[in-house]
């Protein structure tokens, strides 16, 4: 059956513009068909007319003598008063025939022409339009074969009132047609938008029903899904990041009221509050530093820094970010390395972020390798990239947990002791998505980590290095 909209929702509806636009259309086929059809039957009548009197008049005119003859003949071949003719004199009197009068305007060249003519027909002299051909003889009258229009009128009326009758059939078929077709799509809108409303209302887990014809809309459905999907995914790391600023941030929080209350009830002397204020200012620095970074991340996440994008050798800035950590790296008993090729390695990007990657890097690969370990940072051009390494000898990552530690706030089982917030490799992750650079982590030949950043050389476009 079918799902008929009410009159008021139909009014506003895309379907009855649909439907309207398919009837028009319709409309507007007929009327070229109808006007090709006319335009065909009537050139061919005329053309077949004019040339009957076209050739009647020169038969008449070849032979002067008979044309009196002829010129009756023709009349009498009739038998519904629709042939006309006549033989006129040089000063236009009539000799035989039923016209009246030489037609104005009528040339002398053997041609057909439609003109107005006065004809006897029936005892009465009439004024009527006619299809005539005129020659002048030789002794200096003039021949007419002519023809009334009727025929020709007829079949123009016979038309335009063919076209009048069909119309209104055709313009209301369409308009049902239309709407045939408009109620699958309207069904299928209508399933959209009662999917988007709840949605709308938090089921963020609902999607679009897709179809199996892999259409239009199908796929304008997948699209949105795929949106859905990401719109789900953001919302949980919404979430999950503002569980985890919460939870990061009562610990230091609590930590620091508890000493406040512990002091002013306890302490005796300045000493004790500088020192009591002093622990509180490194628990508040730490509360600060983790909001920066989750500020920063998104800062970059909008790609509100690629406007200071510049040339920037990687190789520069891996060696001063290792130069960086080498006493951090001799206090650890740790072998902090550099494989750096000779030549520039230039890249689109930020320096102060490029190197802030590398430090999180190290900063990570240090914390994790132990005492006796190697930590080591390479770079290596080709082609299409310029890739920067950086491997540990430490525990390593399980495989599921590689693609885990990227998130925000994210901890590994192994990192569940030592100091830390989970941005890191957060931060390294928006560096790297900024400068269209894909960071991976792998399993190093040690049995710790390598972590693998392949940026686009400088020239190349960061957006489409990331898509490939």
């Amino acid at each position: 059956m079918l799902d008929l909209p009410r009159p008021a929702d139909l009014l506003r509806s895309t379907a009855l513009r649909w439907a309207l636009g398919i009837a028009l259309w319709s409309a507007l086929l007929a009327l070229a068909m109808f006007a090709f059809v006319y335009w065909q039957t009537a050139d061919y009548l005329r053309e077949e007319l004019a040339e009957t009197l076209r050739l009647e008049v020169r038969s008449a005119a070849a032979d002067p003598a008979a044309a009196a003859n002829r010129v009756d003949t023709w009349i009498a071949m009739d038998v519904h008063a629709t042939h006309y003719g006549g033989l006129f004199a040089p000063d236009g009197t009539r000799r035989v025939g039923n016209l009246g009068a030489i037609p104005d305007r009528l040339a002398r060249d053997g041609d057909a022409y439609r003109v107005s003519a006065t004809v006897d027909l029936a005892g009465r002299r009439l004024q009527d339009e006619i299809w005539a051909a005129a020659l002048k003889l030789p002794d200096g009258s003039t021949v007419v074969i002519a023809h009334d229009t009727d025929e020709i009128d007829r079949v123009r009326a016979t038309t335009l009132r063919a076209l009048g009758l069909g119309l209104v059939p055709t313009l209301a078929l369409s308009l049902l047609g239309g709407l045939l077709l408009t109620s699958r799509a309207r069904r299928r809108l209508a399933a959209t938008e009662a999917a988007v409303a709840e949605v709308m209302r938090g089921d963020l887990g609902k999607r679009l029903p897709v179809g199996p014809r892999d259409d239009e809309f199908d796929r304008l459905t997948r699209t949105v899904n795929r949106m859905l999907d990401e719109i789900e995914h953001l919302m949980g790391e919404v979430r999950s990041v503002g569980d985890a600023v919460a939870h990061d941030l009562r610990t230091p929080l609590t930590r620091l009221r508890a000493r406040l209350e512990r002091t002013r009830s306890q302490a005796r002397t300045v000493a004790e509050f500088h020192e009591a204020i002093d622990q509180g200012l490194v628990w508040i620095d730490q509360t600060l530093a983790m909001v920066t970074a989750v500020l920063r991340i998104g800062e970059m996440e909008d790609g509100r820094r690629r406007g200071a994008f510049a040339r920037v050798d990687l190789g520069e800035v891996a060696a001063v970010a290792v130069e960086f950590h080498a006493p951090l790296a001799e206090e650890k008993d740790i072998d902090l390395a550099l494989a750096v090729p000779p030549g520039p390695h230039p890249v689109h990007g930020d320096r102060d972020l490029c190197f802030e990657a590398f430090s999180n890097l190290l900063d990570n690969a240090l914390k994790f390798t132990p005492p006796g370990g190697r930590v080591a940072v390479g770079l290596q051009r080709t082609e299409t990239a310029i890739v920067a390494t950086v491997a540990d000898t430490g525990p390593g990552l399980p495989p599921g947990e590689r693609s885990q530690v990227f998130r925000r706030f994210y901890r590994a089982e192994a990192a569940r002791r030592t100091a830390g917030h989970g941005l890191g490799l957060s931060l390294v992750a928006a560096i790297a998505d900024l400068h269209g650079a894909p960071v991976t982590i792998a399993e190093a030949a040690g049995g710790g980590c390598l972590v693998t950043l392949r940026f686009p050389p400088a020239g190349a476009d960061p957006a489409g290095a990331a898509a490939r």
